[in-house]
Parts: structure tokens; sequence; C-alpha cells
């Protein structure tokens, strides 16, 4: 397993800065946004010549880049928006090769209109359910044409908000393109600390084999809600994450995210003492 970071912790004026910054901590790896190259996250078009410079910036530092970020409303409540997000999300598709990764990560998205993070009632109904699938599907053909995976990530306030919605996805989609990242911060709703080891087992039993990318973060519950913070300085049992991570041999990149630089090595040593470490 391999730790990583991503790219966007790094507030720098060029790509170059940004990825000196990651190798300044003994980092290799990344989960890489295109605004670190000075783009939008989800450019309208993509030059050439930028797909060659981020590949050759990345190859002479020796970083990988685990995953691609494409994040977008999937079922954003006007769907000349989704389209737009979708024809973006097929120019992602076509520099992968280019930049040397083959995975791109997705939010599966919620009906609130400003935030594709934050929760909506409306998120559980059919109607977005089936927005999803045909967003998912639009974006599985891309996939296909480029030979990628796409990663969703269960989060308590997107459409796929439990690990059970993520295997039905999954399971409906019926594709060796589609994946999961694991975040396990994501999973927990208030008032479920004393669930720990019940959530982890249910996300990990049913998602599993499918696990391309685990996420690094910590939450605490305050004031009647949860809080994201820096790994290892919440509530999260990293120790039984860890179990399940050694159980499913998971063996791609662990991607610190969530933090601020100050905090990025203070997470490094507890991630290598409690996760990496045989």
């Amino acid at each position: 397993m391999q730790i990583g970071i991503f790219a966007k912790t790094f507030p720098r004026p060029t790509l170059e800065g940004v990825l000196d910054a990651v190798i300044s901590h003994g980092l290799r790896c990344v989960q890489f946004n295109l605004a670190c190259a000075g783009l939008p996250s989800m450019p309208d078009q993509i030059a050439p010549d930028m797909a060659s410079r981020i590949r050759s910036a990345t190859a002479d530092r020796e970083i990988t880049i685990a995953a691609l970020s494409g994040t977008f409303n999937m079922i954003h409540p006007d769907l000349e928006i989704r389209r737009d997000g979708l024809r973006r999300l097929r120019e992602l598709a076509s520099v992968c090769g280019r930049l040397g990764t083959s995975v791109i990560s997705l939010c599966t998205g919620s009906r609130d209109a400003e935030d594709m993070w934050r929760h909506h009632p409306e998120n559980s109904s059919a109607e977005a359910w089936r927005d999803l699938v045909v967003s998912i599907r639009e974006a599985l053909s891309f996939a296909a044409e480029y030979d990628l995976t796409l990663a969703i990530e269960p989060e308590t306030n997107n459409v796929v908000n439990s690990a059970r919605k993520a295997r039905r996805l999954l399971d409906e989609m019926a594709t060796s393109r589609l994946k999961i990242i694991i975040d396990p911060a994501n999973l927990f709703r208030v008032g479920e600390l004393s669930r720990m080891k019940e959530v982890f087992d249910d996300a990990f039993e049913l998602l599993g084999g499918d696990i391309v990318i685990a996420h690094a973060k910590d939450f605490v519950e305050e004031d009647g809600g949860i809080r994201h913070v820096a790994a290892g300085s919440g509530a999260l049992d990293y120790d039984y994450y860890a179990t399940w991570l050694r159980k499913i041999k998971f063996d791609g990149a662990m991607i610190l995210h969530g933090l601020v630089e100050e905090e990025i090595s203070g997470c490094l040593t507890f991630l290598q003492r409690n996760v990496a470490a045989p």
C-alpha cells in the first residue's frame, strides 16, 4: 500500500510548485485535480501540451497519479448542468492516458443545486436514483472508450449515501469499470460512534472486492453534527480500518485529504505506524 495525498492540499501558483511540495513530504502518489495546473477542475477543453506538461512534471519527480478528479453533480436538478458535466467528463477521459492514469474519481451528487456534497431530502427519491443511473451509464461509455475505471465514493450527503447503495449501483451497472473509493469517515452519521465496527464490517463485506483507492481522514461529532478532521485526530478506529484493508489484501493507494500542510507530517507518522506497517 502506498500513501499519497490530494494534490490540492498544496496551494501553489504553479503545477511544478505543487508537485515539489508533494515530494518535499516524501510522497510519490497523488489524487490529482486539474486546478493544480491552473485549469478549472472540469475544463471545457484540455490542450495537448498541457497534458504533456503534467505527464512530464510528474514523471520527472517519479510521482504517480492514482486518480484524476472528475467530480461534478451527477444528479443536479438541472438536466442541462448534468449534460454539461458529462461533456466535460468525456474531455477528462480523453486525456487520462496522456496523464498516465486510468482512474477517474466521481461524486454521485445531491439534489442540492448549489453544493454537490450537501444533503437534500430528495436524494433518496426514485427520481434521483434514476438520474444517477443515466449519468453513470453515459460516464461508463467514456470509460469503455478510453479504457478507464470510474471510482465512486459513498458519502452520507450524496445519493449513494451508504455501502448498501453503493453495492446496489455496482450490481445494477454490472461492469468491472465501476469501482469504489472507500473513506470510512464519510460513512458515519450523528450518533453512530457506538456502531463503529458494524459500519466498517458492512462497508468492507459489501464493497471490499471493488475498492481501488482508500482515503485517510477522520471525524469528530460535535454540536449535533459531524466535522471532518485530519487522519488520526478524530474518532475513527484506524486499527480496525487497517485490519480490514489487510483482510481484503488492499494494495492500492491510501490518499490523505481533509487536512492542511502543517498537519501532513503528523498524519504520515500516524498512518505509517497504524496503517501502513506490516
